[in-house]
């Protein structure tokens, strides 16, 4: 599967239930709105009543938390042909999912967990995307992971892994820019060496978030972006330029003026960028 992911950009933010009335009416400044999949992977009823009404404004990116892309087990055929089901539905721009495994033998972790950088897990996560990206007929992008632990037996670093992965399948990346952060404190790399070692053309969405301070960065979703994350953020519009971004708030939800101020900010940062590029 080599099929390229439309080219779009933009600035959008997550479907979520506070908001569902505001989307619903076509209100919010956005480009386009990003929803988790599974939330939407049903047969009908009010899920997909309520995002053919914000589909009908905007544009869609779907974003995956359970695919697990990185199963030695399999991926789950069921999983894919819904997934593939809502894809035909509502034509997104996107189709996103997290380099990460979420379970084995039919048992869910419900977390999103990390995967050992080695040459075995490069070969099974590549044929497991080969594998997604034939069963829903379109080339999909793949998230950097927030962690906690490194593996002892990792023999490259995550960002190339990630490089070989694209390489390798044809698939893009959704870099998330909290996540690089998070685990540059966490693990002691450079976050800039890191997005130095990603494709520059592989790189189709971003994701910026909060996370909860302490010895151990946390990626919580539960507060704003800070000013370490927005720094880097510019960093890496000046090597991506600009991609489409989002803003991710999954707890401790504010009202909707409050995200559309931080979409203003990352606004405001990647011109800032370019203009200083031009």
């Amino acid at each position: 599967m080599t099929a390229s992911t439309q080219s779009f950009t933009g600035f959008g933010l997550g479907l979520r239930r506070p908001h569902y009335a505001e989307f619903m009416a076509g209100e919010v400044a956005v480009d386009f709105v990003e929803i988790i999949s599974e939330n939407y992977m049903v047969d009908g009823g009010r899920p997909l009543a309520t995002l053919d009404a914000v589909r009908a404004h905007y544009p869609v990116a779907m974003h995956g938390v359970s695919l697990g892309i990185g199963r030695a087990d399999g991926l789950d055929r069921d999983y894919l042909m819904r997934l593939r089901a809502l894809a035909d539905r509502i034509e997104p721009l996107f189709v996103s999912d997290h380099l990460c495994w979420t379970g084995i033998d039919a048992h869910s972790s419900h977390d999103l967990l990390p995967m050992p950088y080695t040459r075995e897990a490069l070969d099974l996560v590549c044929g497991n995307i080969g594998q997604a990206q034939d069963a829903l007929g379109r080339a999909m992008l793949f998230e950097n992971p927030s962690s906690y632990l490194a593996f002892p037996e990792d023999e490259m670093a995550e960002h190339e892994f990630l490089a070989e992965m694209a390489r390798r399948t044809g698939c893009f990346l959704l870099l998330d820019v909290n996540n690089v952060f998070v685990n540059a404190h966490n693990h002691g790399f450079d976050a800039g060496e890191y997005l130095a070692g990603l494709p520059i053309d592989r790189v189709r969405q971003m994701h910026l978030a909060g996370h909860t301070p302490g010895e151990i960065l946390i990626d919580t979703h539960d507060r704003a972006v800070c000013d370490g994350v927005w720094a880097l953020y510019a960093r890496a519009v000046a090597r991506f330029g600009h991609a489409t971004t989002m803003i991710e708030r999954d707890d401790a939800i504010p009202p909707l003026s409050d995200l559309l101020a931080e979409l203003d900010t990352a606004r405001r940062v990647a011109a800032d960028v370019e203009r200083r590029a031009a």
